[in-house]
């Protein structure tokens, strides 16, 4: 008979795991997601709330990080790089700010940024210059193996011996 039916390929399809709330977390979002301020340059993540359905993401950018660009309202334009083929795309959304939350990406960043600054405040009160460059890591140590004769067990195998009976 072959198929009876066309495969739908809506706007949302795909999406029933990935926009299905967790556990407890079902219904709008409280007041304080919207009462979060965002400023152009902050990284933000997308993640769909599938509670709120308007200014809903398409579903390629949900759980992804961009930059915003533009703040409106109620939305906020958010640039994100998507792979197409073999070269990066800069891709501007606005997106509403139910499905946004502030990124923790560059936290480590400021840290360090902050640190460093603070070194070399530190470092010019007392006249001498620091160096802020983070070094890798490098290779381990040497070893050296101590052991004496009784220790040191050869593992070979036994030479082959057939067996006529």
């Amino acid at each position: 008979m072959g198929k009876l039916h066309t495969i739908s390929r809506g706007y949302r399809h795909g999406t029933r795991n990935k926009f299905a709330k967790k556990y407890r977390t079902k219904g709008m979002p409280g007041t304080s997601r919207y009462m979060a301020t965002f400023k152009r340059g902050d990284y933000v993540d997308i993640v769909v709330d599938s509670s709120v359905q308007s200014g809903m993401p398409f579903s390629f950018y949900h759980g992804r990080t961009g930059i915003v660009f533009n703040v409106n309202r109620n939305a906020l334009g958010v640039e994100v790089t998507k792979i197409v083929g073999n070269r990066q795309l800069r891709k501007r959304l606005h997106v509403n700010i139910a499905h946004v939350r502030k990124s923790r990406c560059n936290e480590g960043f400021l840290k360090r940024l902050k640190e460093n600054d603070q070194k070399k405040h530190d470092a010019k009160l007392q006249g001498v210059s620091v160096v802020v460059k983070r070094q890798p890591e490098g290779p381990k140590d040497m070893k050296i193996v101590k052991a004496t004769e009784d220790d040191v067990e050869v593992l070979a195998p036994l030479p082959f011996i057939e067996n006529y009976f």
